[in-house]
């Protein structure tokens, strides 16, 4: 045993954790001085911070590492390494004097300077790792001007820590965090750089700014890539809230945890893509942020993953409570799951995909602040080879008795749940577990109110990862797409849903796809639309007032890429812009959204195609998005070397092809139209009939077309569509509509919006608005900065009647259940009479609901059926009812732009 560290009450440590574990009824035995042999070679590496951080007023998270603030900055934190794993082997603190030029001539040598430290990854060969460092806070500056988080690279052989990133303006321009090495020597990282996005925000004409996440709380990190020395520096993801936490696999591939927030948040997930950024597609996690541990609900996200050596994901889970530093270690079978209780098409595998890390000691991963007989495990780090061993950052169970302090072992059971029990100040070191004989090995001492938040050995690894080059342009990657700074999406068939046929009303695909059987006029699906999100500015950029967004901040602001038409087969392929989020929707004839948003951003690199099989439902957890696991496609495509059956035949198909893709083939792929633009291409004219042309169009509007529309004229990657209300919708309202008589010229009647949908009529007296709805361009009394047909659209109202010229709310009596009056009474519960006697009757408003919603076209249908009937049929034109639709279906913002201006 090793020798006492002192006399005071923490006693023998080895002896202590001895006792300990020997209460818990465990084989596992703390090993004596010898330490493991293999790691008396290399050096141990660990992160030791303040394990309290006080959270503040604006951040109240701030006490941990927050999951949705990657740059939490939480100073404190130093930076080991020691030579090999010898208990009282030298340590050497590498950052002691990394700032101390910042410090100035007056500073005390010996103060511990607050800088931040964290993401510790080793090279394959265990000679050099790399770290995340955040240099201290300068007094009497705005967080603007603040230091930003850096990568640096710590050399085995020299001895030394340098920063990657060697020029301080580069270096200055974005956090840089999590970083880990490519088998090539390439760094893989999160930044908040969005270096290509804010370029592509030039190209669209917009300002150059750094995205909030769509939380609108912090700078949006994304996987980024550079070379060994810093330059080069490459985006690779391009979502809107944060893509961090990027791991290199053995496979060469990354895997990558993806805070999926489109329309709100729906987890923090993992993803998957290759080293350029292509095959970017969800890998698991989905469906799985509540699972039940020993009768215990969890939440979980998968945030920071590690691959074991046997292939399997480690992932550490954290108390939802931000003071805690216990972590529960599971392993994830990601091979054959796409969620914890949902198997791969292709595995047929019916356990748990999320299962508790098999250890030989067991930890009681209680996230409670109860005693914890075994103690709190806040670290594991799994050592890169077979040898199943293990750094773990361990707190010992302790307790204060009688003002001693004593191990948990030391304990009687009885005496364990005392409830008058006091947890001793926790003391985390560091510690070797190896699993493998079921020894324990104090690796590092600590002191109380300290926490080893992370470690590694410099350990070359067993099973080095595979190199995977980049795509080749004109092999993997299309030439002209790249040239266009494009990519191609190919649907298989939207009417495939999670490889079932979806349309109950229509025979299958052969039937769909048969011009002589089904016209155009019956396929329920006709078009499909692409939409981009807006990246939001910070406040320092622009200060958004949350009424910019209007009824709902959901959708946040989006733009329209475009339109194109689906094939009978109810494929689609088409162009779209690379390098920028991207989700489609399915329409019918009038442009109007057929189901539920998308939920996820598409995002795709220059010249790369997508494939996807189909399409999937909200509520479905089968696999979808992760294109391998999914079910076979319902649409096998073309018996190759003759027309589709009873189609046109101008367009010859390859064997498997889908309508999609033979048409792509012969007249090139669809480029994107800012229109509902349909031509007949399939139906053989000597068999059926030919389908009626549709050109629902911008260019038809009396009002101004919405921004941007013109680029379509000339279609190329960075065209976009924006409709803001003040400038394309209530212009509808206020154009004039006049039914005149063709012989005499006469005007029979006013059909303008706003004449009916108004509080007075031509004469100027007051009037109820028809349908109680009032379409003026006025402030609004609720709400100054949206006009008065916007709250009246969107917002419930209550029903108006005119009395003596005045128009006032409508009051009527109130019922109770049963159908009686209801009467006043005062505080006594006594009726109030009025001057004749009589009891006075409680009077209400009457709500009037809103005629739109936010939540689409569909769900608007109380005023699209308006424009139908009698009354107000063909009062609107398809492409106004088109505009309105489209509008709504993004989530009828007031503004589509962070910089809309009415000056």
């Amino acid at each position: 045993m090793r020798p006492f560290v002192g006399s005071n009450a923490l006693g023998c440590k080895a002896l202590l954790a001895f006792v300990l574990l020997s209460g818990c009824n465990t084989d596992t035995a703390i090993k004596d001085e010898q330490p493991d042999p293999v790691l008396v070679e290399y050096p141990v590496v660990y992160i030791q911070r303040d394990l309290i951080v006080q959270a503040d007023d604006d951040d109240p998270q701030g006490a941990s590492f927050e999951s949705r603030n990657p740059a939490q900055f939480n100073p404190g934190a130093q930076l080991f390494v020691k030579r090999n794993a010898f208990t009282d082997s030298p340590v050497t603190n590498i950052t002691a004097e990394l700032f101390a030029d910042l410090l100035g001539e007056d500073a005390d040598p010996e103060t511990v300077q607050r800088i931040d430290i964290r993401d510790l990854s080793v090279s394959d060969d265990g000679q050099q790792f790399l770290v995340s460092i955040r240099a201290p806070e300068i007094e009497g500056v705005d967080e603007m001007e603040q230091p930003s988080w850096n990568i640096w690279r710590y050399q085995l052989a020299s001895q030394t820590l340098e920063r990657v990133i060697t020029s301080d303006t580069t270096a200055a321009q974005g956090d840089d965090l999590m970083a880990s090495f490519l088998p090539d020597g390439r760094i893989v990282f999160a930044s908040t750089r969005q270096r290509l996005s804010r370029a592509i925000l030039l190209d669209e004409g917009k300002p150059q700014y750094t995205a909030l996440d769509e939380s609108r709380d912090t700078e949006a990190f994304n996987i980024h890539l550079m070379n060994p020395d810093g330059t080069g520096i490459e985006q690779l993801s391009f979502n809107l809230s944060h893509d961090f936490y990027p791991l290199v696999l053995q496979n060469g591939q990354i895997l990558y945890s993806r805070w999926d927030n489109m329309g709100g948040n729906k987890g923090i997930n993992l993803y998957q893509m290759n080293p350029d950024g292509t095959d970017n597609q969800l890998m698991f996690g989905w469906h799985s942020h509540q699972v039940d541990f020993d009768e215990q609900s969890e939440l979980i996200e998968f945030i920071k993953p590690q691959q074991l050596p046997n292939g399997e994901i480690l992932v550490l889970l954290s108390s939802q409570d931000d003071m805690s530093y216990q972590k529960r270690p599971v392993v994830i079978n990601i091979e054959e799951f796409t969620d914890n209780q949902q198997a791969t098409a292709q595995s047929g595998a019916n356990d748990n995909a999320i299962n508790d890390l098999e250890m030989s000691f067991d930890f009681n991963f209680n996230f409670s602040n109860a005693l914890s007989p075994s103690g709190r495990l806040t670290h594991l780090y799994p050592l890169p080879d077979n040898s199943q061993r293990y750094l773990l950052s361990w707190d010992l169970c302790r307790v204060v008795v009688e003002e001693q302090i004593r191990a948990c072992g030391q304990l009687t059971d009885e005496q364990l749940l005392d409830q008058t029990l006091e947890l001793a100040e926790p003391l985390y070191e560091l510690w070797l577990l190896n699993d493998a004989d079921g020894t324990q090995q104090l690796v590092a001492d600590s002191e109380v109110g300290k926490v080893i938040t992370e470690a590694l050995v410099m350990q070359p690894s067993s099973q080095p990862k595979t190199f995977i080059a980049d795509k080749v342009i004109g092999n993997e990657l299309d030439p002209q797409l790249h040239e266009e700074l494009a990519a191609a999406i190919h649907i298989r068939s939207v009417y495939d849903f999670d490889g079932q046929y979806s349309s109950s009303n229509l025979g299958g695909i052969a039937q769909l796809s048969d011009p002589s059987l089904t016209p155009a006029s019956e396929l329920p699906a006709r078009f499909l639309k692409v939409v981009r999100g807006v990246p939001m500015p910070s406040d320092e950029v622009r200060d958004i007032a949350n009424t910019d967004f209007g009824r709902s901040r959901n959708q946040l602001m989006r733009e329209i890429i475009g339109y194109t038409p689906i094939q009978p087969d109810g494929s689609v392929k088409i162009k779209v812009p690379a390098n920028i989020p991207l989700a489609i929707s399915v329409l019918d004839i009038n442009g109007q959204r057929i189901g539920g948003r998308h939920s996820q951003w598409i995002s795709l690199k220059a010249g790369e195609t997508l494939q996807c099989t189909g399409c999937h439902t909200a509520n479905s957890q089968l696999p979808h998005g992760r294109y391998a696991a999914q079910a076979d496609s319902i649409n096998s495509g073309a018996i190759g070397g003759s027309a589709f059956p009873n189609a046109s035949q101008n367009i010859i198909p390859i064997q498997g092809q889908t309508m999609a893709q033979a048409d792509a083939m012969v007249n090139g792929i669809a480029e994107l139209t800012s229109s509902l633009d349909y031509q007949d291409r399939w139906t053989n004219p000597d068999i059926s009939a030919v389908n009626n042309s549709v050109n629902i169009a911008y260019e038809n509007l009396q009002t101004p077309a919405p921004n941007g529309s013109e680029c379509f004229n000339n279609w190329n990657t960075y065209c976009r569509i924006q409709i803001n209300y003040v400038e394309h919708i209530q212009p509808i309202w206020d154009l004039q509509r006049l039914a005149i008589d063709e012989v005499t010229l006469e005007v029979l009647a006013d059909n303008t919006c706003t004449s009916c949908h108004n509080i007075v009529d031509d004469n100027n007296l007051a009037q109820v608005p028809a349908g109680q709805l009032e379409l003026l361009a006025t402030p609004s009394i609720d709400q100054v900065a949206h006009l008065t047909s916007y709250r009246e659209l969107f917002f419930n109202d209550v029903e108006q009647e005119e009395i003596d010229g005045i128009i006032v709310d409508k009051l009527v009596v109130v019922l109770d259940a049963d159908g009686n009056i209801v009467y006043q009474v005062d505080a006594e519960g006594e009726l109030i009479l009025d001057a004749e006697g009589n009891p006075i009757p409680v009077m209400t408003t009457v709500n009037v609901p809103a005629i739109m919603s936010t939540n689409s076209a569909r769900a608007s249908a109380n005023f699209f059926d308006t424009m139908n009937n009698e009354t107000h049929q063909n009062m609107l034109t398809a492409d106004e009812l088109k505009l309105l639709s489209e509008w709504i279906d993004i989530g009828a913002q007031y503004y589509n732009t962070p910089f809309y201006s009415q000056d």
